[in-house]
């Protein structure tokens, strides 16, 4: 412990080297299931270089220590030393990185970040009415696939928005491949789970935002009709692929629109609908 300490604490990054699987400074790589990781142990797993610079350099999230395998390490060393990570750098062999599972995933390349205490909701969109006039947020209900939230989460980093709301039943965007597929987007857009999802959505209106769910209806309007100049504070609302948003949801929004496609097409994938009507929307 008193090696950590002078670790965390010491402005010059060093690395040490870890040779048995059982070191207790590497326990938490040992067990990369995400549910046992957010629960009891209240931490969660990045995986690969890309989303290690992106926690690095753009996230808000500590990491408690860095897992490196030698060749990842040589191949990082220069930008590692240029950020500073105040946390331990462990370098272990490739026999020990094959005992973890998912070498081919992460490619020797792993961080251990504490959860921070959960937000509320409607406390984050007033921060972002608080740093500008017209954010743009997102509001995601009942999607279980880690894949579309993690594209959803990418799309909000490249787009600007302020924070991504969740129902209770949306997947955490914390898990391991949800961080891969969003590229770090889940590192760097702020979010929060709603206790209540009609509440939630009622209270943004009465800040001040627009919800507008997308709907792929006849009777939606069409989202090429919006200017993203003329609307002010947006919320924008997706729902699951296939059942799409609960009749709830729509009935709470503030108006539904739609994506135009060609004809016979019913429906896009949730994540690159949630792109377009970013770009589109984009203030």
């Amino acid at each position: 412990m008193a090696l950590e300490s002078a670790l965390c604490l010491d402005p010059v990054m060093q690395s040490v080297t870890v040779t048995d699987f059982e070191d207790p400074r590497i326990e938490i790589y040992r067990n990369l299931k995400d549910r046992e990781l957010a629960g009891s142990m209240g931490r969660f797993i990045v995986e690969g270089r890309g989303n290690l610079l992106v926690l690095l350099q753009r996230s808000a999230y500590q990491p408690e220590s860095i897992l490196l395998s030698p060749r990842t390490y040589a191949s990082i060393e220069t930008e590692l030393k240029a950020l500073k990570p105040r946390c331990p750098v462990y370098v272990a062999d490739r026999p020990i990185f094959d005992r973890l599972v998912g070498f081919p995933i992460h490619r020797g390349c792993l961080a251990a970040c504490a959860r921070e205490d959960v937000d509320d909701p409607l406390e984050l969109a007033r921060r972002a009415l608080a740093k500008e006039q017209a954010p743009r947020l997102i509001v995601l209900e009942g999607l279980a696939n880690l894949d579309n939230v993690g594209l959803i989460f990418r799309n909000a980093m490249a787009f600007g928005v302020r924070a991504i709301l969740l129902c209770s039943k949306t997947c955490d965007p914390l898990y391991r491949k949800a961080i891969r597929t969003s590229m770090g987007g889940s590192l760097c857009v702020p979010f929060a789970r709603a206790k209540s999802f009609p509440e939630m959505l009622s209270g943004l209106q009465t800040l001040g935002y627009e919800v507008l769910a997308f709907h792929p209806s006849a009777d939606s309007v069409s989202i090429e009709s919006l200017r993203s100049g003329q609307i002010g504070p947006t919320a924008l609302l997706f729902g699951t692929e296939g059942p799409g948003l609960t009749e709830s949801a729509l009935a709470a929004a503030s108006q539904q629109v739609r994506i135009d496609m060609e004809p016979g097409v019913d429906s896009l994938n949730v994540g690159v609908a949630a792109g377009i009507g970013l770009s589109l929307l984009r203030s």
